[in-house]
């Protein structure tokens, strides 16, 4: 393994942990000797990585610190393109634009070794022949997520029963032909899904609701039996 993948190593296992790390448990995640381990941890600090700690206490890296776009891997830079692929042929206009808009950024800032790995990429994601509805209202019920807005909804449920709810919407999940979206339901006084290609009609309202949307969606992942995610 080379210093500079060692180091991108170092990093990500740092970023995977909220709380400080042993030098000697880094160490043996990284298979390398304590010593090597406080030099690269030296390296990291003087190219401006805050990382915080001290032989015996442990180590912790304060959110904030962006990686030179050299560090890289091949298989990294193929989950970039891969994934932004798929999104540019199914997401919504709105975010499609912005999937092609970030690997264009990406691919600006590579070294040329590497921008022609990005450029030359073979995974490909098939084209979607069965597009979903109602895609065109996924920007706003993005911005209602993101700013913690209520909703008003019109919703037809699977045996076309139409009803109204208001919710709190927190999350929306992308599968290969359905969106869903996950919201606290104050009708039901629970979480509910709610299929975006049954949602009749919806208003945004501007009073944000109660509660913070990371503590929903850890109360959905608990409840659903879903692990939190490292980062």
């Amino acid at each position: 393994m080379s210093r500079a993948q060692r180091l991108l190593d170092l990093i990500q296992i740092l970023r995977s942990h909220r709380f400080p790390v042993t030098g000697q448990r880094l160490a043996e995640e990284l298979g390398i000797s304590l010593r090597s381990l406080y030099r690269d941890i030296a390296t990291l600090q003087q190219q401006g990585a805050s990382i915080t700690g001290e032989p015996g206490l442990g180590y912790v890296l304060k959110p904030g610190f962006m990686l030179p776009p050299l560090m890289f891997s091949e298989e990294e830079i193929e989950a970039l393109v891969l994934g932004s692929r798929w999104v540019a042929d199914r997401g919504d206009p709105h975010l499609a634009e912005a999937a092609r808009n970030a690997l264009q950024k990406i691919a600006a800032v590579l070294p040329d070794d590497l921008r022609l790995s990005l450029d030359t990429n073979t995974l490909l994601a098939g084209p979607d022949l069965i597009r979903p509805e109602f895609d065109t209202a996924l920007p706003l019920l993005r911005s209602a997520i993101r700013n913690e807005r209520k909703i008003l909804l019109n919703y037809r449920d699977a045996q076309d029963k139409l009803s109204q709810r208001m919710i709190w919407p927190f999350a929306l999940g992308f599968f290969e032909h359905i969106r869903v979206l996950i919201a606290w339901c104050e009708l039901r006084q629970e979480i509910r899904h709610f299929r975006t290609d049954r949602i009749v009609s919806f208003e945004v309202y501007e009073l944000r609701y109660p509660r913070r949307r990371q503590a929903l969606l850890k109360e959905w992942r608990a409840q659903e039996g879903i692990a939190a995610d490292k980062n």
